[in-house]
Parts: structure tokens; sequence; C-alpha cells
């Protein structure tokens, strides 16, 4: 064998080796997701556990204990489609044992340029967990929507936030919008469960003295405020977008997802029509910088830097230092660059 046969044997060798360690990985990360699939979706019976240690140990087995190793394989992956069919079956539901700030979905009406947003939330706070939910219809003219506002609110990593468009009137009342988990009774809220279809999603449609008031006073996140520079034009169809995503759940439930339909990236799917320029970035997932994101693309003021602007979009002490005062929407947004009182 001469120098370059030899080489040309070594270079297959080496392309095989680094497939087989590919098939391998591509294997064992779909044998994971199945068996978290099944861990958080299967119910809690006698028959949950030992369901779970027999699909993944026969999973991982197959493709080592069957000659030839393609019918293992073949073996391993029909029995992830079997997980995945009945997985991607699982229905969302609107009837459950909701809790109580989860159980009435918004609604709306729209007649021309009359719009009637039924069960608007407003929660009276006296602690976090302590709470009387009262609702409200509103009645509004798109002619007097003028104003969008984006919230991010912290409450941990600075990478993370949660975000809410608070859309204004021009008798100074707001609605404002949370993307939300819908969670059953004794239900907490999981990351990692949130990839496996255990949460509806949910539109919050609520007064800012509930969702924004919730986070400030009680939960003690850290809330910051910005005024998008749109066209009212703009805000309208945004507007009616959002209504459109919450008719839609009130008569067809949807699951929540961490990645795909969370806060954010449902933000961008109702923004993303009247600007499809925007190209998808890095931050629409790690969305603790997505301030710093629509800083740079020019929809929040730049007559500052913007780590300046930010410390004056910080509204906790604004909505701490009244916060039974009915002008609370007024009062959190004093102060705040680009927004004129």
């Amino acid at each position: 064998m001469n120098r370059s046969q030899f080489n040309s044997k070594g270079r297959r060798s080496k392309i095989k080796v680094i497939g087989w360690i590919s098939l391998a990985l591509l294997l064992g990360l779909m044998i994971l997701w199945a068996t978290l699939a099944l861990t958080f979706t299967l119910p809690v019976n006698t028959l949950r556990i030992p369901i779970i240690v027999v699909y993944g140990l026969v999973s991982l087995l197959l493709p080592i204990v069957i000659r030839p190793r393609r019918y293992g394989i073949i073996g391993c992956l029909v029995l992830f489609f079997l997980v995945a069919g009945w997985f991607f079956m699982l229905a969302p539901s609107n009837m459950r044992d909701w809790q109580p700030d989860a159980a009435v979905l918004a609604s709306a009406q729209i007649n021309g340029d009359m719009v009637t947003v039924r069960n608007v939330r407003f929660c009276d706070y006296r602690s976090e967990t302590d709470f009387t939910c009262r609702y409200y219809d509103k009645t509004v003219s798109l002619a007097d929507l003028q104003t969008v506002d984006l919230f991010l609110v912290y409450w941990g990593v600075p990478s993370i936030a949660h975000t809410m468009l608070s859309f204004g009137f021009d008798d100074g009342s707001y609605i404002c919008f949370s993307i939300e988990t819908r969670k059953e009774k004794g239900e907490a809220y999981s990351t990692v469960k949130g990839f496996f279809r255990q949460y509806e999603q949910m539109y919050v449609v609520a007064d800012e003295r509930d969702v924004v008031r919730l986070r400030t006073n009680f939960r003690k996140e850290d809330v910051y405020l910005y005024r998008l520079e749109v066209s009212p034009t703009i805000v309208r169809k945004v507007f009616l977008d959002y209504l459109g995503a919450v008719n839609s759940l009130y008569n067809k439930p949807e699951w929540y997802n961490a990645l795909t339909s969370n806060c954010t990236t449902s933000l961008r799917r109702h923004t993303v029509p009247y600007n499809p320029d925007a190209k998808f970035d890095w931050r629409l997932i790690v969305n603790g910088y997505l301030d710093e994101l629509v800083y740079q693309r020019g929809f929040i003021v730049r007559n500052l830097p913007f780590v300046e602007l930010k410390q004056k979009s910080y509204i906790n002490p604004n909505a701490q230092a009244m916060p039974q005062e009915k002008n609370f929407s007024l009062r959190i947004r004093q102060g705040i660059p680009g927004i004129g009182l």
C-alpha cells in the first residue's frame, strides 16, 4: 500500500468514526428528549416509572445488542417516533381547575373603529398570594389609541426577563398584555416543564395596577418601562393583532412553549408583520437584553446612552411610592425618557 492509499484509508476511518459519534450523540439526545417527555406527561400512577425505565433501557441497549447494528438503530428510532407521535397528539384544554388569577379568559368584540375588551383583569393584591380578582369590560375607540410601551421584568439573572406590552389611550388609560402560562391549582412554573406541553398559553389582558404593581410592589421584581417610537397606525395594527390572538385562545387553547411560544417570541410574532425588515437576533431568546436590541434598532429614544436610558427607565421607586394611587399608570411614567407628561 502506497502512502496516498494509506492516507486515504486513514481519512475514511476518521470520517467513519466521526459519523458514528455524531449518530450516537443524536440518538442520545432523542432518547433524553423522549424520556423527559414521558416523565412530565405520563399520568402519575404505578406504571409511570416502569414505562420510563423500560423505554430508556431498551432504547439504549437496542443499538448495542442487536446485530446488524442498523437494525438496533431502526428499533431505537421506531420507539422514539412512537413516543413523539403520542406526545404531539396531546391536546390543550380550556377546561381545567385553574388558579384564581387564571380562571377567566379575556375576549374582544370589534365593530369597526370601536373595540370592547371583555374581562380585563384587575386583581387587588394584599400580598403576592392573597388577592381578590375583579374583571371589567372596556370599550375604546381605535382613534384614541396612540402609544405602546414595553415592560421588561427581571426576577433573577439579567439575561432573562418577562416582557409585556401596554397600549395607551387619549384619556390616560392603558390596557396591558402579559403572555403567560395558564396554571392549574397547585401548579408551579418550571422552565423545563415549559418545553413539554405542561401549560396552556394565556394572554392576560389587565389593568396596569394588576400586572405591573404585582411585580414591582409584591414580587419585588425589577421593572423597566420604555415608550416605543412607532406611529399610531402601527400601534393600532399591533393592538388588533394581539386581540386576534386573545380571541383565538378563547375559542381554541394552545400550548405554551418556553422556547417557541413564550412572552417574547409571541411578541415578535405580533410585531414582525409591521417591521418585515427586522432580522432575527439572539436577544429575542436571551430576552433580558431585548431593550438593548430595540434601542439599537431605533424603536426607543436614543438621545441618551443606553446605560443611562435604562437607569432612568426603572419604575420601581415610583410604583412603590404610592401603591394605592388611582393614577398609578401616570405615576410610573414620570421621568421616563420619551414620555412627555
